[in-house]
């Protein structure tokens, strides 16, 4: 290895244990991700044996108690997992994420009982979770939803359609949120609902542009019945569940963005000290460097950043404009270097022979999900500049 040559990210970690972790998830992430990404995105095929495994592992309930299969772990210990995976194949990073977002609703409003009966498969028993809430006529106003969740006795039926669903179609549960009450955001339910219940389906996957191997598919809810057992939290109070999920989802989406653009500036170093052009490494020519340069620091930023906000977030204190930030700097800086990296290796960057133009499409999609980053940016001048209107 050449002293200029990618290195290891330099991480701070809390514990002992924390380190411990990283070291087997950056294991796992070498031998039995990393190896397969370029072959399977390419072919459209979900890993489901990686979360399995990673299940197995204690890998899919990290921020969640121990008392119920969770690895009790810090978010920015769980956010820095996240990074290392997506930095591997971002299907298995934001897969992981996704996941994450539908037990939260349980695991941060449910009962007792719900979550003594329900939480252990899902966070350690090898079972895969989808977060409903889009739809297509409602996507950014998601408070206008129309699934509908009428009450039938002790079962609620649910009809109705989500959209651009991660995991659609594969998953094993869904968080679900329906209209229960008056329009708006104060008659929306949240559920979790099986995903073998009947008149639940998953329409055919979406034909993407890039993260090929992950399913984002329609749902539908055709007389789908649930008992009230299922219903997390109180009637009405889903939209705000709903919106709690997403703040520490954001975060998720920053963690897999800036794992994807390191992933990205290790294969443009990569190649460029292996490159040589006029008798010299192209890595030796200043505007290449200044590019380098300007990619990392923009990489160790939005680290910070979402670890700055993970850390609010652990101590309990309000982390929400931060996790906007976050998300909306990871998400755009992704783009750049991803971009950047397919400058950088020039003509090679755009072939499929080198993961660059895979992760420059990847990338677009991290500024769309979970409130694109001109939904971030409102949602950041609200806390700075106060409500629209006044």
């Amino acid at each position: 290895m050449s002293d200029r040559d990618p290195q290891p990210v330099e991480r701070q970690l809390p514990t002992e244990e924390a380190r411990d972790l990283l070291a087997l998830v950056r294991e796992i992430a070498q031998r039995e991700i990393a190896p397969k990404a370029a072959e399977e995105e390419d072919a459209g095929r979900f890993p489901r044996e990686v979360f399995t495994l990673l299940s197995e592992s204690g890998l899919l309930g990290l921020p969640y108690d121990s008392e119920y299969g969770g690895g009790d772990q810090p978010y920015e210990v769980y956010l820095q997992v996240l990074e290392e995976l997506a930095m591997a194949r971002l299907t298995v990073g934001l897969g992981v994420s996704v996941h994450t977002l539908a037990s939260y609703a349980l695991a941060t409003y449910g009962t007792k009982q719900q979550q003594v009966e329900h939480l252990p498969a899902m966070l350690g028993g090898g079972l895969l979770g989808a977060y409903c809430l889009s739809e297509p006529s409602s996507g950014s106003d998601a408070a206008s939803l129309r699934t509908k969740a009428v009450r039938d006795g002790d079962q609620w039926v649910i009809n109705g359609t989500k959209a651009w669903i991660t995991h659609g179609g594969i998953a094993d549960f869904y968080t679900v949120m329906a209209r229960t009450g008056e329009e708006g955001p104060r008659g929306i339910t949240a559920f979790l609902v099986p995903g073998d219940a009947p008149g639940l389906s998953g329409a055919v996957p979406e034909k993407k542009m890039g993260m090929k191997g992950s399913p984002t598919a329609q749902v539908h809810l055709d007389g789908v019945r649930v008992g009230d057992d299922r219903r997390i939290g109180e009637e009405g109070q889903g939209f705000f569940i709903a919106l709690s999920a997403l703040d520490s989802g954001r975060l998720g989406i920053a963690a897999c963005a800036i794992g994807l653009a390191q992933a990205a500036l290790d294969e443009a170093v990569r190649y460029a000290t292996e490159r040589r052009q006029f008798g010299r490494p192209i890595a030796d020519f200043q505007g290449l460097r200044f590019m380098i340069a300007d990619m990392a620091t923009q990489i160790e930023a939005g680290r910070t950043l979402y670890l700055a906000a993970a850390r609010l977030r652990d101590a309990g204190k309000p982390f929400a404009k931060q996790a906007a930030m976050a998300k909306l700097h990871c998400t755009d800086t992704a783009m750049k270097v991803t971009t950047d990296a397919v400058q950088i290796l020039g003509g090679y960057g755009y072939t499929a022979d080198f993961p660059a133009e895979r992760y420059m499409r990847e990338a677009k999609v991290l500024q769309i999900v979970e409130g694109t980053n001109q939904i971030q940016r409102m949602v950041i001048a609200r806390h700075v500049a106060g409500p629209e209107g006044r």
